[in-house]
C-alpha cells in the first residue's frame, strides 16, 4: 500500500487537525518521524496547485480551502460568524503578545478598564485561559492564549505571529496600536476555510497561511521528493 495514500486519505476523512503521532500509527512503526514529514511534504506538494492545500497548525495537520476561494465557499453558508468589536480585538491582541498578563496589564496598555465580559467572550470561543496566578497584592489571574487560538489564526506557533515594530522603543500606551495593527496584519488576508470549517471572525480575523520562505524552507529540506515508501498491506482476517 502507498503510504502517501494512506495519509491522504486520513487527513481528508478527518474532522480535525491530526497529530504527527497519530499518523504514524497509520502505520504500526512502520515509518519513522523523517520519513512521515517528507511524505508531508510531498503531500503539499500535490496538492500546490488545488482548491485545498495541506497545512500545518497547532494541533498537527489538516485540508483546508485556499483564501482566495473563500469569497465562492461562504455563498453555501450564509450564516455569518459573531462579529468582536474593537475592544475584544485589541485585548486578545496584548493577550497574544504580552503573555502572561493580568486584566490590570492589559487595562495599563489600553488606558481603559477591560470588562468582565470582554473576557469572557474570549474564554467562551477558547481563545483565551487562565494559567495561573501573579503572586501579588489580589493575586490576579494570569490569562495566555490557547492552542484553539493558533488553530484558528492557521499558526503553528506563538513565533509565528508578526513581529512588533515599535517606535523609539515605546512600551506604554501606544503598544496597543502596534499589537492591533499586528494582528490586523496577521489576519489580513482571506479567510482560508478549514476543511472541516471554523471561522475565526467575520472581519479579517481569519486564517493565514504559513509565510513563502518557511513553505519553501520546508521543501528545500526534502532530500528526494520522488521516494516515496510504500508499506506492506494489512494481513487478510482470518476466514478470508
Amino acid at each position: 500500500m502507498d503510504a502517501k495514500k494512506v495519509l491522504e486519505a486520513a487527513l481528508l476523512c478527518a474532522a480535525r487537525a491530526l497529530p504527527e503521532r497519530e499518523l504514524r500509527s497509520l502505520f504500526d512503526g512502520a515509518l519513522d518521524t523523517p520519513q512521515l514529514r517528507n511524505l508531508l511534504q510531498q503531500l503539499k506538494l500535490d496538492w500546490q496547485d488545488r482548491g485545498l492545500e495541506l497545512v500545518q497548525i497547532a494541533s498537527g495537520w489538516r485540508f483546508q480551502s485556499r483564501p482566495e476561494l473563500h469569497i465562492f465557499l461562504e455563498r453555501l453558508n450564509p450564516d455569518k460568524p459573531p462579529r468582536y468589536s474593537r475592544a475584544v480585538l485589541e485585548t486578545l491582541a496584548i493577550i497574544a503578545y504580552r503573555q502572561p498578563v493580568t486584566r490590570g496589564d492589559i487595562e495599563d496598555i489600553r488606558g481603559v478598564a477591560v470588562g468582565s465580559q470582554i473576557i469572557k467572550q474570549l474564554e467562551d470561543r477558547g481563545w483565551i485561559e487562565e494559567i495561573g496566578y501573579r503572586e501579588t497584592v489580589g493575586r490576579p489571574a494570569l490569562l495566555a492564549t490557547t492552542r484553539q487560538f493558533l488553530d484558528d489564526l492557521g499558526l503553528q506557533s506563538l513565533a509565528d505571529l508578526p513581529l512588533l515594530q515599535g517606535e523609539d522603543g515605546d512600551d506604554s500606551a501606544a503598544a496597543q496600536t502596534h499589537l492591533f495593527a499586528a494582528l490586523e496584519q496577521a489576519a489580513g488576508a482571506a479567510q482560508a476555510e478549514p476543511f472541516t470549517p471554523d471561522f475565526f471572525a467575520d472581519q479579517g480575523m481569519a486564517l493565514v497561511e504559513a509565510p513563502a520562505a518557511r513553505l519553501a524552507a520546508d521543501i528545500s529540506d526534502i532530500s528526494d521528493i520522488s521516494a516515496t515508501p510504500s508499506i506492506p498491506s494489512p494481513p487478510p482476517e482470518p476466514g478470508q
